[in-house]
């Protein structure tokens, strides 16, 4: 069975963001090592058609860029959206009977299963899908977003906390 973990770059003020903070050499080879060590990921519409940044090469991408976009194509993925028609390679659009194949997912696969996306994360929370959430807290205080809690925060219970880099703290917590 696998195991749902949403973890996601996180403001000190809870806000989740890919413009105004980004992550050091360190923790880009931590996201380049995650990416290859997962079953999959599931994605919202929105965090989905960010991420379709790494779908084709860019010229003035260093060898680690190069390195998280190769991960990142040879990633299965699974788009949860009504509103998308089609998604790129290597993925599969879920439009229709979301639940039931999330959870077919979750008992037909191992490993973990990365959730990505605040809104997709609270509709999962609240079938009782996630197994854990991993928060990257950067030293940055944004004021505005979306936070990564989009709905009802649920009971947790602490079970890491590690530094990566210089300056980010993961905290891993389960449900409670």
């Amino acid at each position: 069975m696998a195991k749902f973990v949403y973890g996601m770059n996180v403001s000190l003020d809870d806000y989740v963001d890919h413009q105004d903070f980004a992550p050091d050499p360190a923790l880009f080879r931590h996201w380049i090592e995650q990416v290859c060590g997962v079953t999959g990921s599931v994605y919202g519409r929105r965090i989905y058609e960010v991420m379709r940044y790494w779908d084709e090469d860019q010229p003035d991408w260093t060898p680690e860029e190069r390195d998280f976009a190769t991960a990142w194509r040879n990633q299965p993925k699974w788009v949860i959206s009504r509103s998308l028609e089609s998604v790129g390679p290597n993925a599969t659009l879920v439009s229709s009977g979301i639940e039931a194949a999330l959870r077919g997912l979750k008992a037909r696969l191992a490993g973990e299963v990365d959730v990505s996306g605040p809104d997709l994360a609270r509709s999962l929370t609240d079938l009782g899908l996630v197994d854990e959430y991993r928060l990257y807290f950067h030293p940055v205080v944004l004021g505005r977003g979306k936070p990564f809690f989009a709905g009802a925060r649920p009971r947790l219970r602490l079970t890491a906390s590690d530094r990566i880099g210089e300056d980010v703290i993961r905290l891993t917590y389960v449900s409670a």
